[in-house]
């Protein structure tokens, strides 16, 4: 039997670390339709606080996932978009897209 790469293990326990923070797959599944202001970003991820996504955003750009572009104004506005990394990332969750249709949306909560 090989040994485990404990390089491949931290990489692993990184990505699903920062991909399993809350709100991180919505904001990467609804950049994949293309750049998004803000604003529209904000609508098209509901329940997520502004303080939130901004943290998530900036935390997903310091990672090479999306990139922040400043728009000229007026008014300025700032559009995000995902870098080749976050095209990959969001490819990479097609599979969980999958099961979550097929297994929770017809989820009964377990009573305990």
């Amino acid at each position: 039997m090989e040994p485990v790469d404990s390089r491949l293990c931290e990489s692993f326990q990184s990505a699903v670390e920062l991909v399993g923070k809350r709100w991180t797959g919505a904001i990467v599944t609804v950049l994949r339709d293309g750049p998004m202001r803000y604003t529209r970003l904000a609508t098209a991820v509901p329940g997520v606080s502004e303080r939130l996504l901004s943290e998530r955003l900036r935390e997903l750009e310091t990672f090479g996932i999306v990139t922040r572009r400043v728009l000229p104004g007026p008014p300025v506005g700032v559009e995000y978009e995902l870098t080749e990394s976050g095209r990959e990332l969001g490819e990479a969750m097609d599979p969980i897209g999958v099961w979550a249709r097929r297994w929770m949306e017809r989820r009964v909560p377990v009573e305990r």
